[in-house]
């Protein structure tokens, strides 16, 4: 990799781990999963490694998510995972890196501290932030430089964060907890109320990415349950309907189009109006649930797109913003919002 560092930018999320590499592209791309032995304190293994032995390990070995709802939970966890990956893309290089890092919109002034201070024992030599519907604007593609009203909304494992943006910054916006992660919790619960079947957060996964939809699909999809019963404590199995599938989404649809039409109570009747008329851009990996872009059409009355590789819009909007990271303007992007800059 050589000896001088080149900038990184971290999409920090829920569920992925993006890294951007100036000149690169993005060059990393991990599950949110770190596991370490709990006596000696040893990583083991950080990503998809890590990710393969969620709910399988013996007592001495934790296999975690640090992250929850878009922040970080396990704060020492979140750093060694961020080491582990900034090491794996940064190579051996005599300068540390600056990182430009994203979080959610409604992130609190604690929470963005601990993020900062976490990718600096990370090994980051300046830390810069950006707001995550921003950074998915400019991953995606769109010109928020403008005076025009422009709408994203991007459906995360852990937040959904809408925005209306204009002039390069946010003028509304709203952060809610409920985002891919709450729709498979979503489907653990009907499906034990429903079948007393236990199943786990990969099996819900699973038949999220096969059948499942948030909108009324026009063929029916079936597919076959594992779980164990609760009442005998057995291996058992069941059928399941994309109908059925759509109504344990119903809570959580119901409040991401809430927040949508929250927002858009909020933001002024001009950009509204343009709003209208260039559509609503759905990203982050959420967006690839079938029908959202049905759903939210269709309850806005609002063109609702979703952006190509909408999993990927974050992170190479955060890289897009490296070439702004010497001037840290307020106002160019959301670029630490608060000049959070650390050396």
């Amino acid at each position: 990799m050589g000896l001088l560092s080149k900038d990184i930018g971290i999409d920090l999320g829920t569920a992925n781990i993006l890294l951007y590499l100036q000149g690169k592209g993005i060059v990393l791309r991990e599950p949110s999963v770190v596991a370490m032995d709990k006596i000696t304190g040893k990583l083991l293994a950080v990503g998809e490694g890590a990710k393969n032995m969620l709910g399988r390990t013996p007592g001495n070995i934790l296999a975690i998510r640090p992250l929850r709802e878009g922040v970080i939970s396990d704060y020492e966890m979140t750093q060694k995972m961020l080491e582990e990956m900034i090491k794996q893309v940064n190579g051996f290089s005599l300068v540390k890196p600056r990182v430009v890092i994203c979080v959610p919109s409604g992130i609190s002034e604690i929470e963005e501290r601990a993020v900062v201070d976490a990718t600096l024992e990370a090994g980051a030599r300046r830390v810069y932030l950006i707001e995550e519907p921003v950074a998915a604007a400019l991953g995606a593609g769109m010109d928020i430089s403008g005076s025009q009203g422009k709408m994203i909304v991007d459906i995360g494992g852990g937040t959904t964060d809408v925005a209306v943006l204009s002039l390069s910054g946010i003028v509304e916006y709203s952060s809610i907890k409920f985002a891919g992660d709450s729709y498979d919790e979503a489907l653990v619960r009907y499906v034990r109320r429903k079948y007393d079947l236990l199943i786990g957060d990969k099996t819900a996964e699973e038949i999220k990415i096969s059948i499942g939809c948030v909108y009324p699909r026009d063929e029916e999809m079936v597919t076959v349950v594992k779980g164990r019963n609760i009442k005998t404590g057995l291996p058992d199995t069941v059928s399941m309907s994309s109908t059925e599938v759509l109504e344990a989404y119903g809570e959580v649809s119901e409040k991401i189009v809430d927040a949508v039409h929250q927002v858009l109570e909020a933001t002024p009747p001009e950009l509204v109006t343009d709003i209208a008329e260039t559509g609503i851009v759905l990203t982050g990996g959420g967006s690839l649930m079938w029908g959202i872009d049905k759903l939210i059409e269709s309850k806005t009355g609002i063109p609702t797109i979703i952006a190509d590789d909408p999993m990927s819009c974050v992170a190479l909007g955060t890289g897009h913003s490296l070439k702004w990271i010497g001037e840290m303007q307020e106002g160019t992007i959301n670029l630490a919002r608060r000049k959070l800059m650390a050396e």
